[in-house]
């Protein structure tokens, strides 16, 4: 295959794949939802064998799952996956947040201050797109808080526990009103740490995420 045909199938790649990544996540694509290559390729504008790579990448994402003889569906999770996520987090982040309060630039919380606001006005006004913005958002947030830690092996446990096509998911059933409940724990957590208060910052992440918890496991079947 020459360098120009190789370019071509490389942009049919990455064209499928955002095409379906962004489908999945603003909920067009609805979990379970069998993923047939003929309607995918037309939506996309591209052939059938971009599409089975861009599954492929989906798959280890795990935003996709490839099932024999049945083709690939959007993956779902189950209320024990929620639990124990969720559960895990709440643990973990909570102590992160207490380790990073004191250490935190004022640079970094400024920029969690920047960023508990986006979360805010998105949740609020709802934008077109704004659930992909908001997941956007909302991993940097969480992640500049784990890097204040100063933690690697937290840092590690923590990345390791983190589902991020879970956490996807949990932005897309929310209400408005959970959007708008989380994006105020992300404001209070603004001011724990402009008061350097370890344990006042720990306990809102501790609610944060159980209250993500709690909500998700009241629409799960």
């Amino acid at each position: 295959m020459d360098g120009h045909r190789r370019g071509r199938l490389r942009d049919g790649v990455e064209a499928a794949y955002q095409t379906i990544r962004a489908g999945i996540l603003d909920g067009r694509y609805a979990a379970g939802q069998r993923l047939t290559g003929d309607t995918l390729a037309q939506e996309a504008g591209v052939s059938r064998t971009p599409i089975r790579e861009a599954l492929r990448r989906l798959q280890a994402e795990g935003l996709v799952r490839m099932v024999p003889n049945q083709g690939a569906t959007v993956a779902g999770w189950h209320a024990s996956d929620v639990a124990q996520v969720f559960g895990l987090r709440a643990v973990l982040e909570s102590h992160a947040a207490e380790l990073a309060t004191p250490s935190l630039t004022e640079a970094q919380i400024d920029r969690i201050a920047e960023l508990a606001e986006l979360t805010y006005k998105l949740a609020h006004d709802r934008p077109a797109g704004f659930r992909l913005a908001l997941a956007q958002a909302n991993s940097e947030l969480h992640l500049t808080i784990v890097a204040g830690a100063a933690n690697e092996r937290l840092a590690s446990m923590i990345a390791s526990v983190v589902d991020m096509p879970l956490v996807l998911r949990t932005l897309d059933i929310y209400t408005q009103d959970d959007l708008l409940r989380s994006a105020g724990h992300h404001r209070e957590l603004v001011l724990a740490f402009r008061a350097r208060d370890p344990l006042w910052a720990g306990a809102v992440m501790r609610s944060h995420l159980l209250a993500a918890r709690r909500a998700i496991l009241e629409m799960l079947p």
